[in-house]
């Protein structure tokens, strides 16, 4: 790369970057967060109650995976 390409590729990448002195937050983030915790529940979709079962059924009938499992972790 030439000094002129560096030079403008350096003057781009300045141009994007958010300016160091306005590093100070708007408002306050804490009360947001708590707000998003409280207004949603978690919830589990069906299929991965079903993918938990199907597993538990594999351990149960073939007991012999288990150490399979264990030896590739």
């Amino acid at each position: 790369m030439s000094e002129r390409e560096i030079e403008e590729l350096k003057k781009l990448l300045k141009g994007t970057l958010d300016p160091e002195g306005d590093a100070e937050l708007r408002r306050d983030l804490w009360p947001a967060m708590l707000q998003r915790l409280d207004a949603r529940p978690v919830l589990v979709p069906w299929w991965d109650w079903a993918l938990l079962a199907a597993v538990i059924a594999v351990f149960c009938f073939f007991p012999g995976v288990i150490p399979a499992l264990f030896y590739h972790l």
